[in-house]
């Protein structure tokens, strides 16, 4: 009887890794943006995130796809989670230079921290709607 309720708890963790690992965003089509015109928002995260983790992300994804839906579907502005926990991730975040949870902003080899503001406003998004547009904005104009 052990042995069969072992099995059981082996399988169902096999099937639930499976299921975590299809939630991971990958991009699978080539864009015709230019690195150089491209504003990449990401959110570096753990596995264990309170509330206000997930709130940042959530709340991040509606501004953008509020904010830009043309550009978020062109590809010009583009919002990626990434695990810090996962194994593939740290290359990014060195790329980043992003040490443990953040909000960034990147445009070329411009940088913006927005991780204070995303986590003072998650649980205000109009607030934090308006961080991300003031720092999203002006890389957009720029060429």
């Amino acid at each position: 009887m052990k042995q069969v309720l072992m099995m059981g708890m082996a399988l169902f963790m096999l099937l639930g890794s499976f299921a975590c690992n299809a939630q991971t965003t990958k991009q699978t089509e080539e864009t015709k943006v230019s690195a150089a015109d491209k504003v990449e928002v990401f959110y570096f995260h753990f596995s264990r995130r309170c509330f206000t983790c997930n709130a940042v992300e959530k709340e991040t994804k509606i501004a953008l796809e509020a904010l830009y839906p043309k550009q978020m579907e062109a590809g010009t502005v583009t919002f990626t989670e990434v695990n810090l926990d996962e194994e593939g991730s740290k290359v990014l975040a060195q790329k980043h230079k992003a040490s443990g949870q953040g909000l960034l902003v990147i445009k070329g080899d411009q940088r913006i921290d927005l991780t204070s503001q995303g986590f003072m406003n998650a649980r205000n998004p109009e607030r934090l709607q308006q961080e991300i547009k003031k720092a999203i904005d002006p890389l957009l104009a720029s060429k």
